[in-house]
């Protein structure tokens, strides 16, 4: 059974004065009857006959007007916009971002939240509920090539960039096997190394970033910092600071 809001009667009416949800009545009125989206989304998924459980979220700022529902490495979440109905709905899987979309239809909400926990594909997903969109790198990561489509975004990233220094540290960490089958990433003007394209990102490889004019600084996870000449020898020395444990983990180790 839904909590009732303090303010609302059973027939759905607000009181402005206690009614959390009273600014959304014109809006979402099935969300203010239901008492909140959570009530709301469960009680469409009950109407149409699907299996899904949908939850509140861990935040209690957002208990009225937000709803999640999870299941093994996959998870979605809905908001509601203010000032125009809008669901905004995002699904998840082994905490990557895969799908996106808004719609104003909550039978829409309610049957896309199912496809995806249901286990469909990202592009099976988007073809059913047109509201929703993906990208390349969500269709890597469930094709199981994350890491090599990371490596092909991270090398024209760099090209199109007016940064010689950049390119040739991307390049030249490309070459090297032992990097190329680690994730790439950018964190502000670093260049991170991950055992796995999906969180939690490794934190105890080497990182480093240009400091201009051929130069860079390479961290390690020990809290040295060392400054070195030209992106070869930077990474030369990153492969030396490497640990021997340092190759691609599977999901979830």
């Amino acid at each position: 059974m839904s909590e009732q809001l303090p303010g609302v009667t059973p027939a759905g009416v607000a009181d402005p004065f206690h009614d959390p949800l009273s600014e959304y009545a014109e809006l979402y009125p099935e969300v203010v009857e239901a008492g909140s989206l959570q009530s709301a989304i469960q009680t469409a998924v009950d109407r149409e006959g699907l299996a899904l459980a949908v939850e509140l979220t861990s935040s209690p700022g957002w208990r009225y007007v937000a709803a999640m529902t999870e299941a093994d490495d996959r998870s979605a979440n809905v908001l509601m916009a203010d000032g125009a109905r809008t669901f905004m709905v995002d699904c998840w899987a082994d905490g990557v971002h895969m799908a996106s979309g808004s719609t104003q239809n909550l039978a829409q909400v309610a049957g896309a939240l199912h496809t995806w926990i249901q286990g469909a594909g990202v592009r099976d997903l988007v073809a059913r509920w047109a509201f929703l969109r993906t990208w390349e790198p969500a269709e890597a990561h469930e094709r199981g090539e994350a890491v090599p489509a990371r490596w092909q975004m991270m090398r024209e990233s760099a090209a199109r960039r007016q940064d010689a220094d950049w390119q040739d540290l991307i390049e030249s960490a490309f070459e090297q096997p032992r990097l190329r089958v680690l994730s790439p990433g950018r964190s502000m003007f670093w260049l991170t190394f991950s055992r796995r394209a999906a969180p939690p990102i490794c934190r105890d490889l080497p990182r480093t970033r240009p400091l201009g004019n051929g130069r860079f600084e390479v961290a390690f996870a020990d809290g040295r910092v060392q400054e070195v000449d030209g992106a070869a020898a930077t990474v030369a020395m990153i492969l030396d600071g490497l640990p021997d444990d340092a190759a691609p983990r599977p999901l979830g180790s």
